[in-house]
């Protein structure tokens, strides 16, 4: 073996080598610092390589809220298809409901106002703009009562309801005094009379139902009696009613009482009203009446203010005669009869029914009880002229469908449906574990994002709510959840409403109804993988870009491959994004994608705007 000291197979190396590697040297350096410099790619690829990879907490997003143009800064290889901008035409959007489209439908019923959403080769593939000068909203509760007139520029409302102190323009924004039709001396005053009937104080009220509400003053201020009410209006020629409702802050939806049943479960609200809504209920015997006693809890109450009740009062401002108003009310009181409802309070103008809470006590007049066995299957599916029975009882002091605890008690007590083994593969053991999973989540994306939980993220939605566990996590007044359920998963919609939150069904291959640019904060667990095989996800995410304001966040948690496609998508969103670990660590396949939508304007030039 030989020895390290060994010397006789050493060579002594030539001072030519030594300057051929000294000379290397030097060329990988000069390489290096023009690849560095911004001439060469070598450096911007890895930059790529690096942000894919990247999976942990990131601090360079930026959450905070701006009103100045942002600078979008393209990457030097775009991954994706570029999506531009609409031109401005399409400002406020709403795919399912357009007017030119509408006009083709049938009036009768109101079909025309109705959801019809574009055919495939219809559909939009651009961005929605916002329009020129939009800014954040103001934070809530001024929100309640501003809105900036940039965000919501029209104002046809502040005419045609001048006198009815619905909305008011001044200087650059709109000024909600909180009054309506029917309560000219505010929306206050109002719930206070319903308040001397309704035990509206106690939490036995949570969840209210607004039909055709105006711009939702009524559920502005019920929100401070910690009710939450779902309301909806049409989109007609009164312009932005529901736009003016979201930016506001109150939740709210397009939507009609036509032909299609509400998208709402049974046994959803714990209230319904109607403030002069111009809904017949009388006609096509009393169907829109059996639709709201379908989504009314048993035990539940019905308000209608407005025609025809005081008619002695208002006939010739109505201009209809005294024995037409009369036959009116005489035959929705015999409508309310049949349904098992108890006429509880007539004053002024205002009438409080109180539904039954079994059919114990019903004396039903030759009700015609509807067949179907699933009254939660309500889809696209025609509204019947049929009495939703009610679930059967075995006393006549037990309530049907099983009774709630008071608010917020009902939060995360075990829901009746599930209780009751009414929800396939959920018990009350897995709701509670569910509840749990769900605080840990949100506890992550709090630290994710330190705005959430603020009142900078005031309309929220959870795109897959499943048992609502998101939306109760985050429970507080400064903030709100649309639940929704896609009517490709499990129904879980009922159990959400026993909890005292609120939702709607909705299927993620259409537009949802609502307008551009009216949530702050969008969730979306498990979408992807659900919709998968459905449709395509640059559909999807194109409406989640409608819908969300610009600055607004989204935070996906989905399997790491459907991921990266959403991933290549929103990259020529305008959107910035960062890939994350899921909270157990990089093991685990399941992660979180997070999502910020860069602030930019439509211009005259059809596209995104950086001008004065």
């Amino acid at each position: 073996m030989a020895s390290k000291h060994n010397t006789s197979g050493n060579r002594t190396r030539s001072p030519l080598s030594i300057f051929a590697v000294i000379g290397l040297c030097c060329f990988f350096y000069i390489l290096g610092a023009w690849q560095r410099s911004g001439f060469g790619k070598g450096d911007s690829i890895a930059l790529e390589v690096t942000k894919q990879t990247d999976c942990n907490i990131f601090t360079n997003l930026n959450f905070e809220t701006h009103h100045n143009d942002v600078e979008i800064v393209e990457h030097s290889k775009p991954k994706a298809v570029v999506f531009k901008p609409c031109d401005l035409k399409y400002t406020d959007y709403t795919p399912c409901q357009e007017q030119d489209h509408a006009m083709k439908f049938p009036r009768d019923n109101m079909i025309y106002r109705e959801r019809h959403c574009p055919a495939e080769e219809e559909k939009l593939h651009c961005l929605i703009p916002a329009p020129k000068g939009y800014m954040t909203p103001f934070e809530w509760p001024k929100s309640r009562d501003y809105v900036h007139y940039a965000n919501v520029p029209h104002k046809s409302l502040t005419v045609e309801k001048a006198v009815q102190n619905w909305v008011q323009f001044k200087g650059n924004v709109f000024k909600f005094p909180g009054g309506g039709t029917m309560f000219p001396q505010g929306a206050d005053a109002y719930i206070d009379e319903l308040a001397s009937v309704i035990p509206i104080a106690d939490g036995s009220v949570r969840t209210a139902l607004d039909t055709g509400c105006g711009v939702a003053s009524w559920g502005a201020y019920m929100m401070k009696r910690n009710v939450l009410a779902m309301s909806f209006a049409p989109r007609d020629n009164h312009e932005a009613q529901v736009q003016f409702a979201l930016e506001r802050g109150v939740p709210a939806v397009i939507g009609v009482l036509g032909s299609i049943k509400l998208p709402y479960p049974s046994r959803a609200f714990d209230m319904a009203q109607c403030s002069r809504c111009l809904i017949p209920w009388t006609a096509n015997d009393g169907m829109y009446l059996m639709e709201v006693d379908r989504v009314l809890r048993p035990g539940g109450y019905w308000v209608l203010s407005g025609p025809p009740i005081n008619w002695k009062t208002y006939y010739k401002t109505w201009k209809r005669s005294k024995e037409d108003l009369k036959a009116e009310q005489r035959k929705i009181e015999e409508l309310a009869e049949r349904l098992c409802w108890e006429k509880k309070y007539e004053k002024g103008d205002i009438a409080i029914f109180q539904k039954k809470v079994n059919d114990k006590s019903c004396l039903r007049k030759s009700a015609n009880i509807c067949e179907s066995r699933d009254a939660d299957d309500v889809w696209y599916k025609k509204m019947e002229t049929c009495v939703n029975p009610f679930p059967k009882v075995s006393s006549s002091s037990e309530v049907a469908g099983g009774e709630l605890k008071k608010y917020p008690a009902r939060l995360f007590a075990v829901p009746p449906r599930i209780a009751k083994g009414l929800v396939d593969g959920v018990s009350a053991e897995s709701y509670q574990e569910d509840n749990k999973l769900w605080k840990k989540h949100v506890n992550a994306y709090k630290r994710i994002n330190k705005l959430i939980g603020t009142a900078r993220y005031r309309n929220m939605m959870d795109m897959n709510a499943g048992l609502g566990g998101f939306a109760a996590s985050l429970e507080s007044p400064k903030s709100w959840v649309m639940n929704v359920v896609p009517t490709v998963a499990k129904n879980t919609l009922g159990v959400i409403y026993e909890r005292g939150l609120i939702g709607i069904y909705h299927d993620w291959c259409e537009g949802f109804s609502t307008y551009p640019r009216t949530y702050d904060f969008i969730h979306a667990n498990g979408v992807f993988s659900l919709y998968q095989n459905k449709c395509n996800f640059e559909d999807i995410l194109l409406e989640m870009d409608r819908i969300l304001r610009p600055e607004g966040a989204v935070i996906f948690r989905d399997d790491v491959d459907v991921l990266n496609k959403v991933r290549k998508i929103a990259g020529g969103m305008r959107w910035n994004t960062k890939m994350m670990d899921h909270e157990d660590g990089p093991l685990v396949p399941e992660k979180i994608l997070v999502a910020v939508k860069q602030y930019w304007v439509g211009s005259s030039g059809n596209s995104t705007s950086n001008d004065q």
